[in-house]
């Protein structure tokens, strides 16, 4: 019987179990089916009760809650916030100062987020919080910005210093100041800025001390700064002594500040050429040649005395700081020799007037500057064998600076006005001396038309930049070249003088031809405000020739030299302008 019972339950039983399984499945789809309906519902979506610094966003997908935050907020990002600095009222603009919103990663912080998180579902339907919006920093405006009104309320922090007034010290004391802290003010700044009931907010100032303050002034005073100077520095040339004053060796001392210290520094090329000055009468001399009662004679070289300029600044430092007995400074001498020697300066051999010429021109005191000033520079130049002379060269650029001024050039066939006017006068006196010393003739340029106050044929024209004087020492002797100028006077000439001292190598004879192809100048009406009338006459051809006979020991031969010059016309000149002047 039992086993019959137990066959009539068990299809029951399956139908039971058949019943329950579906309502599981039943149960599992109903509550899928809920589950991606309420992420579908919640979406991107912000949690519906959330508020970003008072703006309501949710229930709004990201974007749209971004824009209405960007809104609601739009209004308090755009004002100023009022603030006091020192009971001083200050407006400010928050974008000046690189305050800004960040609306997107405001929302995400907000949940506004796709998702299938259980947890982020139901705090869709039920959560929501209160947030503050994410504020952004601009570091570069807030510091710029901070900066400006730490420049307008505060006061800057002054350094302590020590400077140095020849002998004597003078000290910059130290001073706080006061700025705002940056954190601080920051901090205040960002809760002022989006506060939905904006008051005044203060600004608190710091005391800000300086980097080098009082004690550290008092350090370097005791350390470096009384000593140096206390008493002067003695400088030890392997016996012979120096003595530095510190008026002197003081310009070449500072007190820099450095990580909160004032630390010693030395200008060493400021103290090298001070301690050069003191030792100048032991520098080396070169040998020379100079004319003394009109005659040549060699000036003898002198030796001199150097120092190692390296250990001089390695040095001295710690000998200027040192207590008095102590302050010598032992330094190694070097003998300096001079680069011409006097045995050199007498093989030379310059014993003896070789030529001499002299020229003469009307008064003006433009010549005199510009030739007294052209034979200054000239006077005393000493050619050694294979040497060039080159006027441009030696005299340089004829400027104001250079001590000359304008006067009458020949410029295109006439006569007109520029700096260094008359140096010519210079240069054909000093080509005839070359002409008479045998020298080798280099570069000479004639004047385009004849001066009659020059020798025919025989003279020479400059201009800076084109036109030199240039002859070669082609003997085995030193020439040593003398100008002299006595100047113009309203009655009287001027004079030139140039004249070669050597040993005689040549004796030089001349002779000069007769003038020929004749030409006729023109004439010309110029119209300019400022002219010079000349009266013309004609130009011509000629040659010179120039004779070597050898003398003492000189056995060369030497072929005669033609100079062959062609003069053009100096052409008439009418101003035809009847303001024209002549300058």
């Amino acid at each position: 019987m039992p086993t019959k019972q137990s066959s009539a339950a068990q299809p029951r039983e399956r139908a039971g179990g058949r019943v329950v399984l579906w309502l599981l499945l039943g149960l599992v789809v109903l509550f899928g089916g809920l589950y991606v309906a309420a992420h579908y519902a919640a979406g991107d979506k912000v949690p519906r009760n959330t508020t970003v610094s008072g703006v309501g966003i949710g229930g709004h997908p990201q974007g749209e809650a971004a824009e209405r935050l960007r809104a609601g907020l739009a209004e308090r990002v755009a004002r100023d916030i009022e603030a006091t600095i020192g009971g001083e009222r200050v407006a400010v603009d928050p974008a000046e100062l690189g305050l800004s919103v960040d609306y997107e990663a405001s929302v995400e912080e907000a949940g506004g987020e796709t998702s299938w998180d259980p947890v982020r579902l139901w705090n869709y339907f039920t959560g929501g919080e209160e947030l503050e919006a994410e504020v952004v920093v601009d570091d570069t405006a807030y510091n710029a910005y901070r900066a400006r009104l730490d420049e307008q309320h505060g006061v800057v922090a002054r350094d302590g210093a020590i400077t140095f007034a020849g002998g004597r010290i003078e000290t910059t004391a130290a001073r706080p100041g006061r700025a705002l802290d940056p954190s601080d003010t920051l901090a205040v700044l960002e809760e002022a800025f989006l506060d939905e009931r904006p008051g005044v907010v203060d600004l608190e100032m710091s005391e800000v001390e300086p980097d080098i303050d009082a004690s550290d002034v008092q350090e370097a005073l005791d350390g470096f700064a009384s000593p140096a100077v206390a008493a002067p520095v003695t400088l030890s040339f392997e016996g012979s002594d120096v003595t530095v004053a510190p008026a002197d060796y003081t310009a070449a001392l500072a007190l820099v500040p450095t990580d909160g210290e004032l630390v010693p520094t030395l200008d060493a090329a400021r103290l090298t050429e001070v301690v050069g000055g003191l030792v100048t009468a032991g520098a080396p001399v070169d040998a020379s040649v100079a004319l003394v009662g009109g005659r040549p004679q060699v000036v003898p070289a002198k030796p001199g005395v150097t120092f190692d300029a390296e250990q001089l600044e390695s040095g001295f430092l710690d000998v200027v700081a040192a207590p008095q007995g102590e302050r010598t400074l032992e330094l190694a001498a070097k003998v300096a020799r001079p680069e011409f020697t006097t045995k050199e300066a007498r093989a030379l051999r310059v014993r003896e007037r070789v030529s001499t010429f002299t020229t003469y021109y009307p008064h003006a005191e433009y010549r005199n500057v510009n030739i007294g000033r052209a034979a200054e520079i000239i006077d005393g130049t000493l050619l050694k064998p294979g040497e060039t002379f080159s006027l441009n060269d030696t005299v340089g650029e004829r400027t104001v600076e250079n001590g000359f001024t304008k006067g009458y050039v020949i410029s295109d066939g006439i006569l007109v006005q520029d700096l260094g006017g008359g140096v010519s006068q210079m240069a054909t006196t000093l080509f005839n001396a070359m002409f008479f010393a045998g020298l080798e003739d280099v570069e000479h340029k004639p004047h385009s038309f004849y001066i009659d106050r020059y020798p025919v044929g025989r003279e020479a024209t400059v201009a800076w930049g084109s036109v030199d004087l240039r002859f070669r020492n082609d003997t085995p002797y030193g020439v040593l070249i003398d100008t002299q100028v006595t100047p113009s006077t309203p009655s009287s000439s001027g004079v030139v003088t140039a004249s070669m001292y050597s040993t005689k190598y040549w004796d030089i004879t001349t002779t000069t031809g007769e003038r020929y192809n004749i030409t006729r100048p023109q004439t010309r009406r110029i119209d300019d405000l400022t002219c010079h009338p000349n009266q013309g006459y004609g130009g011509f051809d000629i040659d010179v020739v120039r004779y070597f006979e050898p003398v003492g020991e000189n056995t060369e031969t030497r072929d005669d030299e033609v100079f062959h010059t062609t003069y053009t016309p100096s052409d008439t000149v009418i101003c035809t302008n009847p303001d024209a002047v002549d300058e």
